[in-house]
């Protein structure tokens, strides 16, 4: 895990991207995501990594800024199935909370995820604001967590 490294999304990553939801359908995302996920790519990115192995990309998560709010919002998520549990997404998660204390004007981290995998949240220092069921599909229940910025 030593050649682990983080960077920038590049349209060009794209493709593999869709594979890496694919690798994680339908364990953690419904199949209908894909293509809300190729929509964020395309429309909605803000600030987007991918984290590579050797040059193979393994994980990839984003964040959104809602500056009226103060909040920022990690987006979007996703480990190659071969590379959890490695702390692989720990580390992601840490650079973008990084990132994201570099602005003065963020003081709530939101993530929006499912009950699949809000304990690793959790873990992280999230707490639990509110779940809504089958909000992203059948099966999918919404979890929100936050974290304060101090």
């Amino acid at each position: 895990m030593n050649e682990i490294k983080i960077r920038r999304y590049k349209e060009v990553d794209k493709e593999k991207l869709l594979h890496l939801i694919r690798l994680n359908t339908p364990q953690y995302f419904d199949p209908k995501e894909e293509s809300d996920f190729s929509t964020y790519l395309d429309d909605e990115l803000e600030t987007y990594f991918v984290v590579e192995d050797k040059e193979e990309i393994i994980g990839c998560g984003g964040i959104n800024y809602f500056p009226d709010e103060h909040t920022a919002r990690i987006s979007w998520d996703m480990i190659h199935p071969e590379a959890q549990g490695r702390g692989v997404g720990k580390k992601l998660t840490l650079h973008r909370i990084d990132e994201i204390k570099k602005r003065k004007d963020i003081r709530t981290i939101v993530v929006r995820t499912t009950q699949l995998v809000y304990s690793f949240y959790e873990k992280a220092g999230f707490t639990l604001e509110k779940t809504e069921r089958d909000f992203w599909a059948p099966g999918y229940d919404l979890y929100q967590m936050k974290i304060e910025l101090k």
